[in-house]
């Protein structure tokens, strides 16, 4: 399979009970000459070599799966997910980020180009650019889930917090930040964002109203063709996700992130999901990779029901 390992997770179901179909039950092994025959596709991204804070995100693909396998496939108002395949995981080559972003690059259009609906599993912040940089051919926007804006100019090369600067730069149509905290970000760097015609929607707008919010993020992305939609696991306030490279107080609840994702992913324009910064190594009980694979069972629910509408 060109630019991805064949995938090793065993995709089995934890549960005896015969009536539990699990996503365990329902990911298939898939390879990128039938990727387009599943509703979604699973690709593995272990690299946190980019990261300016705490790493462990590197080991955040094998625990999302691992998760993922024992959460039911039913969704109340969606019905259950059907049709997911994993693809494996991208082999993170030596070298600088630089080198890095432009290997994944590669894998990730070939991904795009197969004409399948790409679920990548990070890894860290700085591999969102090589995950939208082979949409710029077309008119895209990106909708970030995150505490920060990451709009750092990449001074020494590219970081964990530089992606957005370095999409906006090749050409990114649009870009809005969900669920930005206060006190968490310079000024300098708000600006930027300002002065680019990007939206920042605060933590406290989402939890006062979530579908405002997503409504705010869906205006920002008027005029574009395709979607891009990015969880920063620290979007989550610290107590609902301690394993993030950067925990604070004062963000997003998971019930209420999980619904603006849904709200997000039903957008028929949406070309592809990523959750980064989930770092098993730094996490509490579990708490962070179990947000992070709901997470993905969230949009894969919004993402089926759009397919088979």
């Amino acid at each position: 399979m060109t630019g991805l390992d064949t995938p090793a997770f065993d995709w089995t179901g934890p549960s005896g009970d015969p009536n539990d179909e699990q996503f365990g039950d329902v990911v298939e092994a898939a390879t990128l000459n039938d990727a387009d025959a599943y509703d979604a596709v699973l690709v593995g991204e272990p690299y946190d070599g980019a990261v300016i804070g705490r790493r462990g995100a590197r080991e955040g693909p094998a625990a999302i799966r691992r998760e993922l396998a024992g959460v039911k496939s039913h969704q109340f108002d969606a019905g259950p997910v059907r049709s997911v395949g994993d693809l494996g995981t991208v082999p993170i080559p030596e070298g600088d980020t630089a080198a890095v972003q432009s290997a994944v690059r590669e894998t990730a259009a070939a991904v795009h180009d197969a004409d399948a609906f790409p679920v990548f599993l990070g890894g860290d912040n700085s591999l969102t650019y090589a995950n939208v940089a082979p949409l710029l051919d077309g008119s895209v926007g990106v909708v970030n889930l995150d505490a920060h804006l990451d709009v750092r100019e990449p001074q020494d090369g590219p970081t964990s917090g530089t992606p957005y600067r370095q999409l906006l730069d090749a050409g990114l149509d649009a870009y809005a930040c969900v669920g930005a905290r206060h006190f968490e970000t310079s000024t300098r760097y708000h600006d930027y964002v300002r002065e680019r015609g990007g939206a920042v929607v605060t933590s406290e707008e989402v939890g006062a109203d979530p579908v405002a919010a997503a409504d705010a993020a869906l205006d920002a992305m008027a005029g574009v063709d395709r979607l891009y939609v990015s969880l920063d696991c620290d979007v989550l306030d610290a107590a609902a996700a301690p394993g993030v490279s950067a925990p604070t107080p004062g963000g997003l609840s998971t019930r209420g992130c999980f619904r603006l994702l849904r709200m997000l992913a039903a957008d028929d324009r949406v070309a592809g999901f990523e959750v980064v910064e989930c770092a098993p190594p730094l996490d509490r009980d579990g708490l962070t990779v179990a947000a992070a694979a709901r997470a993905v069972a969230h949009v894969l629910s919004a993402r089926t029901a759009e397919v088979g509408a």
